[in-house]
């Protein structure tokens, strides 16, 4: 990942979750103009395959239901945890967690149309448009805003949001009970489209999960010591930006070398590649 993000970092997108809310103002103006038009823009892997090239994309903005306050408040929380995951993760692995979930999504949808292809031993009249709609239906960006909060919920487990803007509830619980209903729906679903909708959903989270937890796990009061000690970076230059707390090597030293602060250690300490899984912890 580290490797990645210094070859196209410099491509990522700021404000990812902007974005995508932008999309969704776009799709409710398609809405409220015509909505019949909206079911062209879907990611449907059957019309795709019959050239309709651009749903590919166009998908993103079909918004997830009708803008009435609810929907409003949901987006702006999920605004608001996407942009907190963005400032601790940073713009590049944000983008490509939110981005492989999108191409996650676009594969499962032509998986379930293999499976089908393969049962049914082909493709056509009634059965062709009950795949097209299913797809149409299952494979959006549902699953994919409930990724992000489940990320969230793993990276500020202790972090607290108000259940009904008055009860104090910590995120992990809400993602625990998140995790319990989407396993739920996997389960007991009846329907081959909604286990698969929800697995190639969540997939980038489950990715990220296994191999980047070490990395992406931050309480509160971690996420303000670092932005306290880039403050004081950019308030004193001369200090030095990067400098391990083992071997005590900098990036003056080494340009190549990657620093990372523990995110299970209590102040601003930094390590090189070499310590940052091998040091003691300080507590």
């Amino acid at each position: 990942m580290s490797k990645w993000e210094k070859k196209f970092g410099k491509y990522a997108i700021r404000n990812l979750s902007l974005v995508l809310i932008l999309c969704y103002v776009v799709g409710y103006v398609i809405a409220m103009i015509n909505n019949n038009f909206l079911m062209y823009l879907t990611l449907d892997p059957y019309a795709i395959l019959h050239g309709q090239i651009w749903r590919i994309f166009t998908w993103i903005i079909v918004p997830p239901s009708s803008p009435d306050l609810l929907t409003i408040i949901m987006l702006y929380f999920y605004y608001s945890i996407g942009t907190s995951l963005e400032r601790t993760w940073g713009t590049w692995r944000y983008n490509v967690f939110l981005l492989s979930g999108m191409l996650f999504t676009v594969i499962g949808s032509f998986v379930w149309l293999g499976v089908q292809y393969i049962t049914a031993g082909g493709l056509s009249g009634e059965l062709a448009a009950y795949v097209s709609g299913m797809g149409s239906l299952f494979f959006s960006t549902y699953y994919i805003n409930m990724s992000i909060f489940l990320a969230f919920a793993a990276t500020f487990p202790n972090a607290q949001v108000l259940l009904m803007f008055v009860i104090p509830v910590k995120v992990k619980w809400m993602g625990i009970v998140y995790a319990v209903i989407l396993g739920w729906e996997f389960l007991m679903a009846g329907s081959l489209v909604i286990r698969i909708a929800i697995a190639s959903s969540l997939l980038n989270f489950v990715i990220f999960f296994f191999t980047s937890r070490s990395h992406i796990h931050m309480s509160p009061k971690q996420v303000r010591r670092r932005a306290e000690f880039r403050h004081e970076i950019k308030r004193n230059p001369k200090i030095t930006k990067h400098k391990c707390a083992i071997c005590g090597r900098t990036d003056e030293d080494d340009p190549t070398l990657e620093f990372r602060f523990c995110s299970k250690c209590n102040g601003n300490y930094e390590y090189c590649q070499q310590h940052l899984f091998t040091h003691t912890h300080v507590k």
